[in-house]
């Protein structure tokens, strides 16, 4: 089954909400809810296959590993953090292709020096304004077709200031970014310029749940002018506080009966395929 294409979904009215997925269970329950994309989170990513922070230390290799997992779980087009792009020019070059092989439907790059680190942490520093620049070029130029959607993100509000990140969001645009991302934002007032600076573009809100930007609806993000609002960190925050919560439970009373509420195993078994591996037997076992 062929997979619609991202830009179309773009293109449509309205504000197109990506909800975070980062492994095989949480890509399966998004899909299954209709979500009509979906966003691959690095931090989540990285966590959830490496159980360490989003701070420059996943290779090349282990994200292509996720990427390629979510894209055979789902029917939907997805974006996926492709952090700086791990490298050199060459490096980005090789990772948009790899990205788009493994079944990505676009890739977010993103201007901090190596090793970057997650957006709504501190300690960020991001490469001069033509290096940045020529990385999103090299990008566009390097993307199997127009259908593969490039994400430019500046992380300069942090350590540059607002008038930097709006400089470099004008320079990812010309050079041909599909959608742009100016990372944490810390005011509704900020949020409300980058919105007018650049209306009639794609426009991103990164929504972190506890994060450097005001958390606001989707709602409110289309009338200040965005066109995309990420929810990266709703999933494995939600996961996280489950899995402590069940786990504490046991710990405590030795069971988990009367824990906190669980998908029945039954569903579990559904959302994860299982009635195809039945009729599969069904079929071919004897």
């Amino acid at each position: 089954m062929s997979k619609t294409s991202m830009r179309a979904i773009l293109n449509k009215p309205g504000i197109l909400t990506l909800p975070g997925v980062y492994d095989g269970i949480s890509a399966r329950v998004a899909n299954s809810l209709g979500f009509p994309a979906l966003y691959m989170t690095g931090y989540g990513a990285v966590a959830s296959a490496l159980g360490v922070p989003d701070a420059g230390l996943a290779s090349v290799t282990e994200m292509l590993d996720r990427v390629s997992c979510i894209a055979a779980a789902i029917d939907v087009p997805f974006i996926a953090d492709g952090d700086t792009g791990y490298g050199g020019l060459l490096n980005v070059e090789r990772t948009v292709r790899a990205y788009a092989a493994a079944g990505a439907s676009g890739i977010q790059l993103e201007d901090q020096e190596i090793p970057k680190k997650c957006g709504h942490t501190e300690f960020r520093r991001v490469v001069p304004y033509a290096d940045a620049i020529r990385k999103i070029q090299v990008a566009v130029d390097s993307r199997p077709s127009d259908d593969f959607l490039i994400v430019a993100r500046t992380d300069a509000r942090y350590s540059e200031g607002l008038d930097e990140a709006l400089r470099r969001g004008e320079g990812f645009l010309k050079a041909g970014a599909d959608i742009l991302f100016v990372e944490s934002p810390e005011s509704p007032e900020e949020l409300r310029r980058i919105g007018e600076t650049f209306k009639g573009a794609a426009l991103l809100a990164n929504m972190v749940e506890g994060g450097r930007t005001p958390f606001l609806s989707t709602h409110q993000l289309e009338a200040i002018g965005y066109k995309v609002a990420l929810f990266p960190g709703t999933g494995f925050l939600t996961a996280a506080k489950a899995l402590r919560d069940g786990y504490a439970f046991l710990q405590k009373n030795g069971t988990s009966t009367g824990g906190p509420a669980q998908l029945p195993f039954s569903d579990m078994n559904a959302l994860m395929g299982f009635p195809a591996v039945h009729a599969f037997e069904a079929k071919w076992a004897g």
